[in-house]
């Protein structure tokens, strides 16, 4: 039996030698995008095994079928015995991460070398999501050195492949199913209030991803020439874009699901401060700041193909190509909802514009409570290695795999945790985290796996 002061005392004592290890992870440039090299994956799954072994599992490299039957990216899964009577956990992470964008924009040379920075540690996969891995690994260590051995059965699943959607992640459930199957699956990939304030993930926000290729001409014309009868394609994208938003830059696709209200207040002040908004530029949408950030949709146009002011000429050019980005509520059904965008947009092409839309990514949004035995257990954990109340959130991005963790494993009690906040700029340069918030999220986790085994003492 453990305490919570013993335990905090132990994470300390070997917190250097986790962010040694966090730096070692980040040493490995495993950008799971298909246009960089895969074998620093098969690197970083190595390392991950590596851990799993010094805490002495046998860990395996496993990979699972995609949907046009290539195989998918390497991930780590790794079994921990403990008593037959006690719960059975499952630690997902995934060792993959983002690439590092123009490495101009960092402050660093290289984006693969984590350096200390007064109380953060940048470079990519600091925080997403090589902070979740060694959480993990941090957490069993803690435990099997204080206790001896764990109090629960754990299984270790440290995915290779999120950063590109997971796409071989339903039928690396469907295959692996008797190696994942759990009671309480702790999914290490989110974020907190802010630093200082400890927050269980209890809602997510879906994507739903549509390519849209407007026409207006079959061949390129001279502007001078033909210009004023007939308007350009770029133009034309421009006016349908701009339908998508009413004169409050609230979303007008008609039927979507929103929700009015968050948990917590989200002051105008921090969000500028903790998004970088410019002076004078004003916030988009109606409502609760909290509730346009986690619990009402948005679109984003992310991609257009148009001419280059460089290659440019008096052209005007005959299709044009845009990709969008749309958060969905909790609550709604994402391939609805591209119905709902594709409907908007037949609705709205300006002047007899000829529309093709296809859709790409379609994820689900995630919907939960706190109230919950194993919610309960993380709320208090998180509150204890903080010492401060923890919040509940919801977050603006989207994990749509936690909702095949649901389908697949029903019974289990699914907690969302993690260690960004407000600054850590994650898929961005300079992505970093707060060392003590890591120090924190491990004990934390250490606490929760000790609690639901009932190995620490209240």
């Amino acid at each position: 039996m453990s305490t919570v002061s013993s335990l905090r005392t132990a994470v300390h004592e070997s917190f250097e030698g986790y962010v040694d290890d966090l730096c070692d992870l980040v040493a490995i440039p495993s950008v799971s995008s298909s246009s960089f090299d895969q074998e620093q994956l098969v690197a970083s799954a190595k390392f991950v095994a590596s851990l799993c072994e010094r805490l002495g599992a046998d860990p395996e490299i496993l990979r699972a079928p995609m949907e046009d039957g290539e195989l998918g990216r390497p991930a780590v899964v790794a079994h921990f015995e403990g008593p037959a009577e006690a719960p059975r956990v499952l630690l997902y992470a995934h060792h993959d991460v983002q690439p590092p964008g123009d490495a101009a924009q960092w402050t660093q040379d290289d984006p693969f070398t984590a350096v200390r920075r007064g109380e953060r540690l940048y470079g990519r996969g600091t925080a997403d999501d090589g902070a979740g891995v060694i959480t993990h690994i941090a957490a069993l260590e803690t435990l099997k050195k204080e206790l001896g051995s764990l109090p629960c059965s754990v299984t270790v699943f440290i995915e290779g492949e999120e950063e590109v959607g997971s796409p071989s992640f339903v039928n690396f459930l469907e295959t692996y199913r008797d190696k994942l199957d759990a009671d309480v699956i702790v999914v290490a990939d989110s974020s907190n209030w802010c630093v200082g304030t400890p927050a269980l993930t209890t809602s997510l926000r879906g994507v739903v991803q549509a390519d849209v290729t407007l026409s207006m001409l079959d061949h390129a014309l001279h502007s001078g020439q033909y210009g004023g009868p007939v308007m350009d394609a770029p133009t034309a994208m421009c006016r349908l874009v701009a339908s998508l938003h009413d004169e409050n830059g609230d979303v007008a696709v008609k039927g979507l699901v929103s929700r009015d209200a968050a948990d917590v207040t989200y002051e105008e002040s921090q969000f500028r401060a903790d998004a970088g908004v410019l002076d004078g530029v004003e916030l988009i949408g109606t409502g609760d700041l909290a509730a346009r950030l986690w619990t009402k949709p948005t679109i984003t146009l992310i991609g257009m193909d148009v001419t280059s002011v460089a290659m440019s000429s008096n052209t005007l050019n005959p299709t044009c190509k845009a990709r969008l980005s749309m958060r969905i509520a909790p609550g709604q059904n994402p391939a609805e909802a591209f119905d709902l965008l594709s409907t908007h947009l037949r609705e709205h092409a300006p002047f007899g514009a000829q529309l093709d839309i296809t859709n790409g990514e379609l994820g689900p949004a995630f919907d939960s409570s706190a109230d919950t035995p194993a919610g309960r257990d993380a709320m208090a954990s998180l509150s204890e290695a903080w010492q401060t109340p923890a919040v509940t959130i919801g977050q603006g991005g989207s994990i749509p795999f936690i909702s095949d963790l649901q389908r697949v494993f029903p019974e289990a009690q699914v907690l969302v945790t993690g260690i960004e906040d407000p600054d850590t700029r994650a898929h961005s340069a300079d992505e970093s985290m707060h060392l003590g918030e890591f120090e924190r999220i491990i004990l934390a986790e250490t606490l929760l796996l000790a609690r639901l085994g009932g190995e620490l003492s209240e």
